[in-house]
């Protein structure tokens, strides 16, 4: 195929130019001012549109959009996004190396052309370039904090290394720990679980990446993070943390929350671009229906970069940074993946091309024979390959929790109190980010029992779903439901226990049996009746349906606990990072309350006010 009329995004001097391209078996193999076709050769008129490589997302996880990797693909590709590196640490700590040999089973790591059957002869199953970071935070902290399904250590890592397709260690999380080492350099490789997983990754793939997650760490922690050998961070960045890291030789992706008017003008004043890479992280399945990665190309331009900057940040840089030299460029060698825009200032896409063809939109002529073709590629002990993503049947069977009863809900009170009160530790809900802090309120206690109900706080508690029928944790919200009504998802960062709140015990009762019933979900009660339902049965954490299907689900549930009162821009991340015990400052797992700073247990009770 030879492409005419197009303006061809120069990255390596950020402009665009009058260029003809010819692509050949998927490849780019010449640009110049003026190409001559074959007689046999396809031509393409691009137009006068603006011809740009195929978006490249270096961090993310596609169970945050609670789907499989098949439907991932077709959601993600027409939106312009052709290869992302994906850190699976969510089907790992349910299922371990098991849970991520399916996935990498699942995913393609070259093209897929097969062609479709006979009556659907000019279809094609196109299929999103899917690489692996291996989780290196599985639990997330420790299993006296967390219970998984799954754990990941350094013999795992091993294993999983030789698996092809893995580009970097996923986000290592756990800076407390690495900080707390030996300064003596590969100290902590004796010292810590964190350390020997990080020395075990060094050894199979030596000078591979090691992504991290350090929000709010500065100063020397950070210095000792970085020298053990973290190369880059995603999380919560300011323009002072920005400039530290990158002053210390971290590389930065900037995701949505942190794609901010200060950060920005930082990143264009001290042209950082290098040092910079765009990426999604979490999308929720019903943000995921109408962009991808080209949104966060869209607010990066609006808050100032130019399109060239913008682009440039989105393909090369976060190419080059995981080592991916064959695409992220329009250059001969490369891979021919491009998209085709309208106008480049509000990246309006026109059409995206994988491996040289054309992806169909849904419901556009072509769209159901393509979806029709799809098909996952390679193959892993226990995973079936059909043409739908599908696991193991125990994957279908991993909630194991005994049915719920109101006389469960009952936060024990401590030995001797003789009271009518008690200091109680709350997690204050934080309505811009997923954060908490952690307050206090003084609440009456009757009967043995304590009085939480209207008091303006939601009861929360994690129930673990692994087998071991350990009794419920309990803490108290603040900023979170004022009617009455209750939220369960098994769909819980990052161990995926069963995490539930709500402001009165039936409503909880209910949400949380009908979890346990559908084997996992999203489950949203209001008075005494299911208002919303997202099953979840593949781990408890994602589903097979159609794209869209589920982003209608989880759309549902997403006003229901808005109608409840929930006030936060993501209410659904919200409610589901309230047990993520590496994310500041109080969460709970099945073991309790979590000072997330000291990464130590806390009570639900301050003090005791006696007679």
């Amino acid at each position: 195929m030879v492409i005419t009329g197009a303006r061809v995004f120069n990255v390596y001097r950020r402009v665009f130019e009058k260029k003809a391209l010819r692509v050949q078996n998927g490849i780019f193999t010449d640009v110049d001012e003026k190409l001559t076709p074959a007689g046999d050769e396809e031509i393409l008129d691009a137009g006068g549109l603006f011809l740009v490589p195929g978006l490249v997302d270096i961090h993310m996880h596609i169970e945050s959009s609670m789907t499989v990797p098949r439907e991932f693909s077709r959601a993600v590709l027409p939106w312009g996004t052709t290869t992302v590196v994906a850190d699976p640490h969510e089907i790992a700590n349910v299922f371990g190396i098991e849970g991520i040999r399916c996935f990498l089973s699942q995913a393609s790591q070259a093209p897929a052309l097969s062609k479709a059957p006979a009556s659907q002869a000019e279809a094609v199953s196109i299929e999103l370039d899917i690489f692996f970071g291996l989780p290196s935070s599985v639990p997330s902290t420790n299993p006296q904090l967390e219970t998984t399904g799954g754990i990941i250590g350094p013999e795992e890592i091993r294993l999983l290394a030789a698996e092809p397709g893995v580009l970097c260690l996923g986000e290592v999380m756990n800076a407390h720990e690495l900080a707390a080492c030996p300064p003596q350099v590969g100290a902590c490789s004796e010292a810590s679980r964190t350390g020997q997983i990080i020395a075990a990754f060094q050894a199979a793939k030596p000078r591979f990446p090691i992504e991290g997650h350090c929000p709010k760490i500065q100063g020397s922690e950070l210095s000792a993070f970085i020298a053990a050998g973290v190369w880059a961070d995603h999380t919560y960045q300011t323009p002072a943390s920005i400039l530290e890291k990158i002053d210390k030789g971290m590389f930065i992706e900037l995701q949505k929350k942190t794609i901010t008017p200060e950060n920005i003008a930082l990143v264009k004043e001290r042209q950082l671009f290098e040092h910079i890479a765009l990426v999604t992280d979490d999308v929720m399945p019903d943000d995921l229906v109408s962009g991808h990665l080209n949104r966060l190309v869209q607010q990066a331009i609006a808050l100032g970069l130019s399109p060239e900057e913008a682009i440039y940040c989105a393909t090369y840089t976060p190419s080059r940074h995981m080592g991916l030299r064959d695409r992220g460029a329009i250059a001969p060698g490369r891979i021919a993946d491009f998209i085709l825009l309208e106008d480049p200032v509000s990246f309006v896409i026109a059409a995206v091309y994988k491996r040289g063809k054309k992806i169909f939109r849904p419901g556009e002529a072509g769209a159901a024979a393509n979806h029709a073709a799809d098909g996952a590629s390679g193959t892993a002990p226990g995973c079936a390959q059909t043409t739908v993503a599908a696991f193991p049947p125990h994957f279908y069977t991993s909630v194991k929790r005994r049915p719920l009863k109101t006389e469960d809900l009952v936060p024990p009170l401590p030995p001797g109190l003789k009271g009518e009160s008690i200091s109680c530790v709350t997690m204050k809900i934080d309505a811009d980010s997923t954060l908490t802090r952690r307050g206090s309120r003084t609440l009456p206690v009757q009967n043995g029992k304590l009085l939480w109900q209207g008091q303006g706080l939601c009861l929360v508690t994690v129930l673990e779903r692994y087998g071991h029928e350990a009794p419920p944790s309990f803490g108290l919200v603040e900023g979170m439901f004022s009617g009455q009504g209750a939220a369960a998802a098994s769909w819980a960062h990052d161990h995926h226990n069963i995490l539930a709140a709500g402001t009165n015990e039936a409503d909880i009762v209910l949400a949380v049996n009908t979890l346990i019933e559908e084997q996992g979900g999203y489950v949203v009660a209001r008075e005494g009746k299911i208002v919303a339902n997202t099953r979840l049965p593949v781990a408890g954490i994602l589903s097979e349906a159609p794209i869209e299907e589920l982003a209608a689900a989880i759309r549902q549930v997403r006003q229901a606990m808005i109608d409840l009162g929930y006030v936060h821009k993501n209410v659904i991340m919200s409610f589901s990072t309230l047990s993520l015990p590496v994310s500041p400052e109080l969460k709970i797992s099945d073991k309790g309350l979590i000072d997330t700073v000291s990464q130590s247990i806390v009570g639900l009770y301050e003090t005791t006010r006696r007679e």
